[in-house]
């Protein structure tokens, strides 16, 4: 295959705090010999594991850029065992233009692995991951949020995976991470993932969804800072820090298990949620009207909830299309499961 044409301005092995850029050369009408420069940080002491930290998935979602971006300035090699590799922005062109995809190509960089080295900006973004950074990886994160259009309960997630220990590892550094819920997560479109990419080269692979609208809260980056913290010192990367009280602090086990969580709107217009993101709800009850905006007299369209469980996302903002996710329902499997920390 092709070599990458993303070259780093890093040296991934050596000790100490760098901070650089990936590289990646795109010509265009306002630099004909321009270059997209993706944000990178190694901090590294030893040969202990890597962690690969990542936010900027999708352009449009901060709670990881923020978090990772304060970890880059903070973290000292003094400070770890080991290798931290931290991109806060991983699609770059995205993040810029405060999209969910690449304005350049239109690419869904979590829709584009493994990517390709002579393809889109997005594909090869996707093939330099892929192929060069995953392998230093022992641990991965990748930090999400809803975006402009979707808004969640604050969860970290992993999938079902084939590998009994692989799976067991995941789910101990979900625990360790600790944000208030924790989910077993089924995937709509699961085709060119970077988590895929991630469990099938053996990753321990965590991801979130820390809140959406295309914002963050000061407690949504709380939440993705200690919950860095956690993960790393799960890796044992960093040390445990210990507990500001001394409360046990615990997280919600929620389940996806078919696509009954899923209600998808077959109507466009005016979105009335009726139900509100942490509401327990039953079969039947109502989750969600919406209105035809063209004309007033015409009685609005009920979404009923199809199993019972907990009120896990919701559509994002006001104006619904035929095709959008107006809600997950997710089941509760455990209400008081202890967290690290």
């Amino acid at each position: 295959m092709r070599a990458s044409p993303i070259s780093p301005t890093v040296d991934f092995d050596a000790d100490g705090e760098q901070h650089g850029f990936l590289k990646l050369p795109y010509s265009r009408d306002d630099s004909a010999w321009g270059a997209v420069m993706i944000p990178i940080t190694v901090i590294k002491r030893g040969d202990g594991p890597t962690a690969l930290l990542t936010g900027g998935n999708h352009g449009d979602e901060y709670e990881g850029p923020i978090a990772l971006a304060k970890l880059a300035s903070t973290l000292k090699a003094a400070n770890v065992n080991g290798r931290v590799i931290v991109v806060p922005f991983m699609n770059y062109p995205a993040f810029k233009a405060g999209t969910r995809t690449s304005p350049i190509d239109a690419g869904n960089l979590n829709r584009s692995f493994p990517g390709k080295p002579d393809g889109t900006v997005t594909e090869k973004i996707a093939d330099y991951f892929q192929r060069h950074l995953l392998p230093l990886a022992d641990y991965v994160l990748d930090i999400h949020a809803g975006g402009r259009t979707l808004d969640f309960l604050p969860f970290a997630a992993i999938h079902v995976l084939n590998d009994a220990t692989q799976q067991s590892r995941c789910e101990a550094a979900m625990r360790a991470f600790g944000a208030p819920y924790s989910m077993c997560m089924l995937e709509l479109d699961s085709v060119g993932l970077y988590d895929s990419a991630a469990e099938d080269a053996g990753k321990v692979f965590v991801s979130t969804e820390l809140g959406g609208g295309g914002t963050s809260s000061a407690k949504s980056v709380a939440i993705a800072e200690r919950g860095v913290q956690g993960f790393l010192a799960y890796a044992g990367i960093v040390e445990k820090r210990a507990a500001s009280t001394g409360e046990r602090r615990t997280t919600m086990l929620l389940d996806m298990p078919d696509g009954d969580c899923y209600t998808t709107s077959e109507h466009m217009g005016l979105l009335e949620m009726c139900r509100d993101l942490g509401d327990e709800v039953a079969a039947g009850d109502v989750l969600a009207r919406v209105y035809d905006t063209t004309r007033t007299g015409v009685a609005p369209i009920e979404y009923r909830v199809r199993r019972a469980g907990l009120l896990a996302a919701r559509h994002f903002p006001g104006l619904v299309q035929t095709g959008d996710t107006v809600a997950v329902v997710a089941d509760i499997v455990e209400r008081d499961m202890a967290v690290a920390g």
